[in-house]
């Protein structure tokens, strides 16, 4: 520890205790009327069963206010909080990490229409290590307890120190949140940082994948289309059982199973049953769903078997540039060492100054004329946020002009 720096503080107890968690419309009116009354922002957090449970549904909303305190509520019992969203419509929800819990409040009504993030505060202040134990110790001095992020919180009742750390997860959220409001205002980021959270508040919901069964880990090592079209059927076919058994599909079969049964197409129960990853309950319970998808892939006729690659959006791999479009290629390298400069001039992670992808797509295809408006426009368009562009256009414009100067471009 740093000579002179005071020890962090165990934070043991919630300072009202662990409420009961609210697992009725009476209880949640209470609740509602509460929080109401009470003043300032509202902490929020939400407890998942990823890797347990289908899906990303909360089985915990976490709710922490002034002059209100601390609620838990139970989402299975109590799915439906759109009042309580009427209720804080005009209330500003301080969340850690906002993009993780969203759709899942969502889902349930909670829909903030002013948030504060303190982990996205965190790295425009750069903070080296902005998860919420780091940061509450780093700028509040206590230490949370730890455990039970990666629990499986659809258990029914909820072990008392589960609720524990699920209260103490919102006890001190509004007060961080505070500390680092007046960090921003200091460090004259503060409408950078607005920006940010209002973007998060009114993104659209994401869509669904194209293909999400090309991203079952290890299927690289399938070469061909044949493969992959078993990859697809066996893929499709744990999904709907995940789906219907409500359980995570790496739960129901693991991704290393789809991709040794695309590799060794087994036949019989005694070839899938060589398959190393065919082990745990729920995979051996349903051998003959896995040995019908195999068979589908094999039969399925070359014009149905899925490409190899598909066409990707934007432009090509970066590192394929210096041969396809040289030019790019030194665009792309002047960019990066602009924005390297820039974030370490502003202390914060250059993803956070500015998305990699969109530095990638304006180097491919640049405005015709390496104006510093030109470029600032362009960054909008391909969605920078006002002060990303307003940082980046001018030094970005500059540096093409020099290579422009060169004879490089």
């Amino acid at each position: 520890m740093e000579e002179g720096r005071t020890a962090p503080s165990p934070l043991l107890e919630p300072r009202e205790g662990i409420p009961p968690v609210v697992a009725s419309d009476a209880a949640l009116d209470e609740v509602i009327a509460a929080f109401a009354a009470g003043t300032g922002p509202v902490a929020v957090d939400a407890e998942r069963a990823s890797g347990y449970r289908y899906g990303q549904r909360a089985y915990l909303v976490q709710l922490r206010r002034r002059g209100a305190g601390t609620a838990l509520i139970d989402p299975v019992a109590c799915p439906d909080l759109n009042d309580l969203n009427r209720a804080l419509a005009d209330t500003e929800m301080v969340l850690h990490a906002a993009n993780q819990d969203l759709p899942c409040l969502s889902e349930l009504g909670l829909v903030p229409r002013t948030l504060f993030d303190t982990e996205l505060a965190g790295r425009l202040l750069g903070y080296p290590r902005v998860g919420l134990g780091a940061m509450v110790e780093t700028v509040l001095g206590f230490t949370l307890e730890k455990g039970h992020s990666a629990a499986d919180w659809s258990t029914r009742p909820l072990p008392t120190d589960w609720l524990r750390y699920a209260a103490l997860d919102v006890e001190l959220l509004v007060e961080l949140r505070d500390v680092l409001y007046a960090e921003l205002v200091t460090a004259d980021k503060l409408d950078w940082a607005l920006q940010e959270f209002t973007a998060i508040a009114e993104a659209p919901p994401r869509q669904p994948r194209n293909d999400p069964w090309r991203r079952t880990s290890g299927i690289h090592k399938v070469r061909n289309r044949r493969g992959l079209g078993i990859v697809r059927e066996v893929w499709e076919a744990r999904e709907k059982l995940a789906q219907e058994l409500d359980l995570s599909p790496g739960r129901v079969l693991p991704d290393s199973a789809i991709v040794d049964m695309a590799l060794g197409q087994p036949r019989t129960m005694a070839e899938l049953f060589g398959i190393a990853a065919i082990k745990g309950r729920n995979a051996r319970r349903h051998t003959t769903l896995w040995l019908r998808a195999v068979s589908r892939g094999r039969q399925l006729p070359d014009s149905a078997l899925p490409e190899q690659n598909l066409p990707g959006e934007g432009p090509p791999p970066a590192h394929r540039w210096a041969e396809r479009d040289p030019e790019a290629a030194a665009r792309l390298s002047a960019a990066r060492t602009v924005v390297a400069a820039l974030a370490d001039e502003h202390t914060l992670p250059s993803e956070n100054l500015i998305q990699p992808d969109l530095i990638r797509r304006l180097s491919w295809s640049p405005p015709g004329d390496p104006d510093p408006e030109a470029v600032r426009a362009a960054l909008r368009e391909l969605g920078a946020r006002p002060w990303q562009a307003d940082l980046v256009s001018v030094p970005l414009a500059k540096s093409w002009l020099r290579l422009e100067t060169k004879g490089e471009l």
